[in-house]
């Protein structure tokens, strides 16, 4: 896949002198948006002083890979002039950067390859204290691949600072203003990405700091950008983990200067506005985004405003946002997907550079050819198999009144089938059965449960006799050694089966079979002593388990964009129109 997009922002917190995010993808409109939020995490201005660049000018400027094709018409005319497929240049230019960057062995080339590597910068992967859970390989021995993309809103640097605009947010703490998870199915047929709003309120872990300093676990809800500024990206995936259950392989981070070179390396996306459109009101709010209505070719510190404008996209919200920033990515890989943009080796040196100079990943991806690797899986995944999606959410109310909360029922679906790696585009998936556990599982009436009741929430305490009702499940499908631990009442979001060793393994997922418990739902744990069973509070109601078959559908409510979509057009908010 390409690049990483812009990042969203949010008002008034410290920027820490720290340029290695790497992946902020697009998003958001940092600084001068003037955030009504509270907390240090709305630090939403869209960048008071960032330049309307291009602006209507560009309308209509289609993407430069049609140069040279011809009309469709006139291919396979003359097998001379006939423009190479999509597919011949992609592998060409693959061989190209192998032997260019990974074969070399020596003298300039060996230098070069080692100077890009130098470029990237690396920190650790998770910062949390929980241990994520393996992938479960299927019967082909193949496992999913998750990687969470953040755009920063960093202003540490001279050209961060004058991209970021609002001087009052210089030295503020960074903030993870987008986050995107992208899921790989295990068997490479699709794609799935999942945003999350940066003003999403939600429970902190504790996280240790590279450099020893720890944050300890939240007591209420904080916005999920600040995660960024307690030790790094690490504990925005802790964050991430803590919240949906799903293993998190890599990240990768961008902040504003770096979104800026990689979208000029890139060259020209298409995107388009159902109206006119200028992000920037009389007090100042706004990315600068400045349109014509229609289809434009961004770049650069355009594309930058494109994917941080949230004053002037639809209700001038994060999830208008987060909708255009699924535009430009969609948009970006049909651009390199044509291949018209890689075949010129100098843009290929840019693109190389850009890319090195401008990531911070964890240190599973601090190589060149690591990214390589990476982009070559990607690649694997035609664009009608990418789906971009946003965490399906509800308004908070009161002190948090314009935040968000994931929606109850809808959000844990959309995790859920990305930790059993279900396809969100509603196709049929060519994944296979997760294998067998190696030590089958005992006659259901020697295997022992203990159950207890897990379901309280913030809001809510733990919903009466629940332990009891699952337990009298089990014991009604012949589980007769199960019993009630009455003495744990602690509250976890979905249920749970833990298992302390691989012996029990198949007990435990015969346990959830016969509940209807997803399989990515039992996992292994030294905490426990036998099989423990914690019903969530995902299942505060009496009967069957929720999640359970026939669920495998995305909900309306995550607003799914197919990567073939051609015709998605940000709807403007009349306000900011002209």
């Amino acid at each position: 896949m390409g690049g990483p997009v812009g990042r969203s922002s949010t008002s008034g917190e410290k920027t820490r002198s720290r340029v290695r995010r790497a992946d902020r993808l697009g998003g958001g409109e940092s600084v001068g948006e003037g955030g009504s939020g509270t907390g240090g995490g709305s630090r939403d201005a869209e960048g008071v002083d960032a330049p309307a660049s291009g602006g209507s000018g560009q309308r209509g400027r289609r993407a430069e890979g049609h140069r040279r094709g011809g009309s469709p018409g006139a291919r396979g005319r003359s097998s001379r002039r006939a423009p190479k497929s999509g597919k011949r240049r992609v592998l060409r230019w693959s061989a190209s950067v192998l032997a260019v960057l990974i074969l070399a062995t020596g003298g300039a080339g060996y230098v070069y390859y080692e100077y890009l590597n130098s470029n990237i910068k690396k920190e650790d992967l998770t910062l949390g204290d929980k241990q994520m859970a393996d992938h479960k390989a299927n019967a082909a021995g193949q496992t999913p691949l998750n990687i969470l993309l953040i755009g920063s809103d960093a202003r540490d640097s001279k050209a961060n600072q004058k991209l970021g605009g609002a001087k009052e947010t210089f030295g503020a703490t960074p903030l993870a203003d987008v986050q995107m998870l992208l899921h790989l199915s295990a068997d490479r047929s699709n794609l799935s990405v999942i945003s999350m709003p940066r003003d999403t309120m939600l429970k902190m872990p504790k996280c240790t700091a590279p450099d020893g300093k720890v944050y300890p676990a939240s007591t209420g809800d904080v916005q999920t950008n600040e995660s960024l500024g307690r030790g790094g990206p690490g504990c925005t995936v802790a964050t991430w983990y803590e919240l949906t259950g799903i293993r998190i392989d890599h990240f990768m981070m961008i902040d504003f200067a770096g979104v800026v070179s990689m979208a000029d390396a890139i060259g020209g996306v298409p995107v388009c506005v159902d109206a006119n459109i200028h992000s920037r009101s009389a007090d100042g709010k706004g990315s600068g985004l400045k349109l014509e209505k229609g289809t434009t070719s961004i770049q650069g510190e355009q594309a930058l405003q494109w994917l941080r404008t949230r004053y002037g996209f639809e209700d001038n919200t994060d999830l208008g946002r987060a909708k255009a920033q699924h535009q430009y990515m969609n948009s970006m890989v049909r651009q390199l997907r044509k291949g018209t943009k890689l075949t010129d080796p100098a843009k290929l040196m840019n693109l190389a550079e850009a890319a090195t100079k401008a990531l911070t990943v964890d240190k599973g991806l601090d190589t060149v050819k690591k990214l390589y690797d990476l982009a070559e899986e990607f690649k694997k995944v035609p664009t009608k198999r990418i789906t971009m999606s946003t965490m399906p959410n509800v308004y908070g109310t009161g002190v948090n009144s314009g935040r968000v909360y994931p929606k109850a029922g809808d959000a844990e679906q959309l995790f859920r089938m990305v930790r059993d790696d279900v396809p969100l585009d509603g196709k049929a998936s060519k994944r296979k059965k997760p294998e067998e556990p190696k030590d089958p599982s005992a006659p259901v009436g020697e295997i022992a449960v203990s159950v207890r009741n897990g379901t309280a929430t913030d809001a809510l305490g733990p919903a009466s006799g629940r332990a009891g009702e699952v337990a009298d499940q089990l014991k009604n499908a012949g589980f007769g050694r199960t019993s009630v631990d009455s003495g744990n009442v602690t509250g976890v979001a979905r249920t749970g089966i833990l298992y302390p060793s691989a012996d029990l393994e198949g007990d435990a997922q015969a346990v959830a079979k016969a509940l209807g418990v997803p399989l990515s739902q039992v996992k292994r744990s030294t905490d426990v002593s036998g099989i423990s069973l914690a019903v969530g509070a995902d299942w505060r109601e009496d009967g069957a388990y929720p999640v359970s078959k026939g669920t495998e559908k995305t909900p309306d409510s995550a607003g799914a964009l197919n990567g073939d979509d051609e015709k998605a057009c940000m709807k403007v908010n009349p306000n900011y129109t002209w």
